[in-house]
């Protein structure tokens, strides 16, 4: 994960609606709800990126490590816009950073790192990341 990234250093910002049930006892959004809004744009990025339902590509990001930097708290009822790079693209795998934005604040509520390890669907074995979801994600490469 990068030092001290910035809004500057996503190439893609995608906006998750925080709701109610993000919320916890302590009146923030809870610490593992981040995880699901990592999932949740990387996701929908590729989704929409690659103009296709990757749920029934041969070949499936599973997540193999999500790690996270908490910085401050994010709140609700105000959105999140979740910040995209790709650190490393290798042959079965993608390392991602993710930013977590929440106003017109320049520095992150949170920095995580989300890897994707592509496997057939059928044996679970490890694959090469299908063409579509690597032209995807090219231009997110720092």
């Amino acid at each position: 994960m990068s030092e001290n990234p910035t809004r500057d250093d996503f190439n893609v910002l995608r906006t998750i609606t925080t709701r109610w049930a993000d919320v916890d006892i302590y009146g923030h959004v809870n610490n593992v709800t981040y995880y699901s809004y990592f999932d949740t744009a990387v996701n929908g990025y590729l989704v929409d990126a690659t103009g296709t339902d990757i749920r029934a590509l041969d070949a499936v990001g599973l997540v193999a490590e999500t790690g996270c930097r908490f910085l401050r708290e994010l709140d609700f009822p105000t959105d999140v816009e979740v910040g995209l790079a790709v650190e490393r693209l290798g042959r079965s795998s993608i390392v991602y950073e993710i930013g977590l934005f929440q106003g017109d604040a320049r520095e992150p509520a949170a920095v995580g790192r989300f890897v994707h390890v592509y496997v057939t669907r059928e044996g679970r074995t490890v694959t090469p990341i299908p063409e579509a979801i690597r032209d995807a994600v090219a231009p997110l490469l720092r």
